[in-house]
């Protein structure tokens, strides 16, 4: 198979990305809809809370997670289990980055709010080549959770 060819599916692989947004702010939901949109993916959705994003979990392969929803602060637990039970790369984006210190949670990373539109497609496109096993900088802004701990 020739490398355009690889190259190719491997574009296609990732455009068929589908980010779901889970924060209860909904002016904030749609600016993240907005910035994904406009990098041609499709938005699988959005939820303010633990059963609406476990609904949406089977048509997602990414989510944008807040800590602090319309449920409480259930973010760290619904990201866990979007990343066990679903596979899905977990980003948070909270305000509140020190409320998952402690937390059994693997994100990707976290971004500490309020996030820039190239800061978020940054990060989309750095969780979509840790998806599809391709090569990708990761942003500065994108903490590991034991940097945004510190």
């Amino acid at each position: 198979m020739s490398a355009q060819v690889m190259r190719r599916r491997l574009e296609d692989t990732a455009m068929n990305q589908r980010v779901l947004i889970v924060e209860d702010e909904f002016l904030i939901a749609l600016d993240i809809a907005e910035t994904i949109e406009e990098m041609g993916l499709t938005v699988a959705g959005f939820a303010s809370g633990r059963d609406h994003a476990l609904a949406l979990a089977p048509h997602a392969d990414i989510a944008f997670v807040d800590v602090n929803l319309s449920d409480g602060a259930t973010g760290p637990s619904i990201g866990r289990e979007l990343a066990e039970r679903f596979g899905i790369t977990v980003v948070f984006m909270t305000a509140n980055p020190e409320q998952l210190e402690g937390q059994d949670v693997r994100p990707l990373g976290v971004l500490t709010k309020p996030v820039m539109p190239h800061i978020l497609q940054d990060t989309v496109a750095y969780a979509i080549a840790n998806r599809v096993g391709s090569i990708a900088a990761m942003p500065q802004q994108l903490r590991t959770l034991t940097a945004a701990n510190r």
